[in-house]
């Protein structure tokens, strides 16, 4: 149960009990009157009561409002920033849609990439809208990113009372890099070794995961995990297998996974879909939900292939995430 709605609950008690009226031999003129002061009472003060026990948790100015560059973490001197984007109309404890942005872990930024397209309609339907930055290769190496986005989790957790948000129900997605990130938010724990920094006391994670084209295994050769990469982001100088197994999400797949929607287009060449069937594969051999969207003649960010109409469509791309977050989510 929800606080504010205890809080009311409590107060129209309270006011029932007031207005209640013995029985008498004559009762009709002390009803019709108990009837009048009650609704004066329910028509001017519940309101008021009400408005004030929402404000006292949340500013309600905030509603509809994006707020910029707010610090989660701190590593090493370091801010990392998160934008918020607030919907339009109050309710209780907001579920969470957190975007990771991609650009192959070395550039990139929270208000570019392909999910902001993405960020309107999750508004629209209730979702309280994160997007975060993450450290950068070649500066910093991973597991520098996954270390920052599950701590930008843990954070939300730590402040849900400040954010109007449902710490139980948060949800990421995230395109190319950002997928191979959100991927390891949905699929790794504790044990990963990758929970270091603020707020150790809560859980990094998540209840749902949208990936977008990112890889999942790094054991295998394809253009956007050649050796450039390995050695810029991974720091590895030459292919070791036991490490591209620990940065590859499908090596934490297990049966408490939360449930996965994952997309991908059918004419990828930087990210082969078939980074996506693994994953796909795996999850479901471990008993995770899990839903692969293959969408026919887009290549990597779902960019249209010879001209040809992507399906889905970009629009129904965005309805089909926000769908998927409305059913794990609310």
């Amino acid at each position: 149960m929800k606080k504010p709605l205890i809080i009311l609950l409590f107060f129209i008690f309270i006011l029932g009990c007031r207005f209640s009226i013995p029985q008498s031999n004559d009762t009709t003129e002390v009803e019709t009157e108990a009837a009048v002061i009650l609704t004066d009472q329910a028509s001017t003060s519940v309101p008021d009561i009400v408005e004030t026990i929402i404000a006292d948790e949340f500013d309600l100015g905030r509603l509809g409002t994006t707020v910029i560059d707010i610090t989660y973490c701190s590593v090493n001197g370091v801010a990392l920033k998160m934008d918020v984007y607030y919907p339009s109309s109050y309710e209780s404890d907001w579920p969470v849609a957190m975007y990771v942005h991609g650009g192959g872990w070395r550039s990139g930024d929270k208000t570019q990439g392909i999910g902001m397209q993405d960020v309107a309609e999750l508004r629209k339907s209730g979702f309280l809208v994160v997007s975060v930055n993450y450290r950068l290769a070649p500066e910093y190496k991973f597991p520098a990113m996954i270390e920052d986005v599950k701590c930008a989790v843990r954070y939300l957790r730590a402040h849900a009372g400040e954010y109007n948000l449902d710490p139980d129900h948060i949800g990421v997605w995230g395109s190319s890099a950002g997928g191979h990130l959100v991927a390891l938010l949905g699929t790794s724990d504790v044990n990963a070794g990758w929970d270091v920094g603020e707020y150790l006391d809560q859980s990094s994670r998540v209840q749902a995961v949208v990936d977008m084209f990112g890889p999942s295994d790094f054991t295998q050769k394809f253009e956007g995990g050649d050796a450039e990469i390995q050695s810029e982001v991974f720091g590895m100088e030459k292919y070791i297998e036991d490490f591209a197994k620990a940065v590859s999400p499908i090596s934490y797949v297990s049966s408490d996974d939360p449930p996965f929607l994952i997309m991908h287009g059918a004419e990828d060449t930087l990210v082969p879909l078939s980074q996506s069937l693994i994953l796909n594969e795996q999850l479901k051999l471990a008993g995770v939900q899990s839903e692969l969207v293959i969408v026919q003649n887009a290549g990597h960010g779902f960019a249209p292939v010879d001209g040809k109409i992507i399906s889905p469509n970009r629009r129904e791309i965005t309805q089909r995430m926000v769908d998927f977050f409305i059913e794990t989510l609310k």
